[in-house]
């Protein structure tokens, strides 16, 4: 008997492609691709499986329903009809989010107020009293998902965003997101073949992200829970079957992952993430200033950092700034592979190298570039020799 049945996972932009081969590598059926996002198929398991697995997804949506609509009645008698208490209790609470691309339904907030009330109203009719909302820790989560005229129900089985991993308990400013910094290094190419260094490290999220990809740990092991276990039925022991399968592709790492940073403060706050994570064996954090390093090993290195864009972190001279990253990396890092995300294209333009490759990509709301240096140790004309 096939148990299987479609799933959607959410990614940023650019992370398509690396999330479906991730999909496929896990073994997911039926793989698409889309805008943001990448449907396939599996099993419950599976749905375990790919919420503590996947490292380029948000979410793990699992809908339920599609369904026509042309005005807010619609909306509403078709949630109604859905037999909600199949998905939770009475006693349970839930949180709707919606998102909308349509020109009919243009306030994303409503719809999920209308959903909301299709819901607790069926609840009371039936039983006399209705679910509280808790946007923080439901029982359920509900995405509504409105594309024209067609409304898709999800019952959201992540919970909280997936690039909530669990590891980070101290932040600096503009800290990069957990999901896009996996997706970079996975986009880098970087699969723990050698040394790793992020030379502006800040909370030491790229650090913490390029061990578990080198080791091959499941990125969400730290999370507290996911969207599903408190479904009704969530089956614990399928779970832990799940997660003792994916501990045991953990694999051993040979090399060693640097951290710099100038700040005091977020060399602590990147030991404290390290170590909240149990990475502390693999990745080694100094304070230091970048333009006074150098490439100690004469071994191959990837460089992969987020330097100031000079929007939510300032610096004095952005331009010279930007020259300095091209100078160290010229002179300091020879046989080095050398990646870095901003979204200051002016600033780009004075690094002084030629980038190899350049990638769209989104920090937040900033478009972005990820953009590779190749330094080669001697020339680049001997290097190809």
């Amino acid at each position: 008997m096939d148990n299987n049945f479609k799933m959607v996972a959410k990614t940023l932009f650019g992370m398509e492609e690396l999330l479906a081969r991730e999909l496929r590598s896990l073994g997911a059926s039926n793989v698409e691709i889309g805008t943001r996002n990448v449907s396939f198929e599996g099993d419950k398991g599976f749905m375990y499986k790919a919420n503590l697995c996947c490292r380029t997804a948000i979410k793990i949506l699992k809908p339920i329903t599609s369904f026509n609509i042309f005005n807010e009645d619609d909306l509403y008698k078709k949630v109604y009809e859905i037999k909600w208490e199949d998905f939770m209790e009475v006693d349970g609470s839930l949180a709707v989010n919606a998102t909308v691309f349509s020109d009919y339904f243009t306030h994303s907030q409503y719809i999920a107020l209308k959903t909301k009330d299709a819901i607790v109203d069926r609840f009371r009719d039936k039983e006399g009293r209705r679910p509280d909302v808790d946007l923080d820790h439901p029982t359920l989560r509900i995405n509504v998902h409105i594309d024209r005229n067609i409304c898709t129900i999800s019952l959201d089985s992540s919970g909280e965003s997936l690039h909530k991993r669990g590891y980070k308990v101290a932040n600096t400013i503009a800290p990069i997101n957990e999901v896009l910094a996996a997706g970079l290094i996975m986009l880098s190419g970087w699969d723990g073949q050698c040394d790793f260094l992020d030379p502006m490290c800040g909370s030491g999220t790229f650090l913490t992200e390029a061990a578990m990809i080198a080791c091959r740990i499941p990125p969400n092991l730290n999370r507290d829970e996911f969207g599903f276990e408190t479904w009704p039925d969530f089956d614990v022991d399928l779970y832990e079957l799940i997660e003792n399968a994916a501990l045991k592709k953990i694999r051993e790492f040979h090399f060693k992952i640097y951290g710099f940073d100038n700040d005091s403060e977020a060399i602590s706050k990147a030991k404290e993430n390290v170590k909240s994570a149990n990475l502390e064996e693999f990745i080694e954090i100094t304070q230091k200033d970048f333009f006074e390093s150098e490439k100690e090993k004469e071994r191959p290195m990837y460089i992969v950092f987020n330097p100031p864009y000079d929007e939510r972190i300032s610096v004095n001279d952005i331009e010279e700034f930007y020259g300095n990253i091209g100078t160290t990396l010229k002179h300091k890092y020879p046989d080095s592979n050398a990646w870095m995300i901003t979204s200051n294209m002016e600033a780009l333009k004075c690094v002084g190298l030629r980038p190899s490759r350049k990638i769209k990509v989104f920090n937040g709301k900033l478009e972005s570039r990820f953009v590779r240096y190749e330094m080669y140790a001697g020339s680049k004309k001997a290097k190809k020799n």
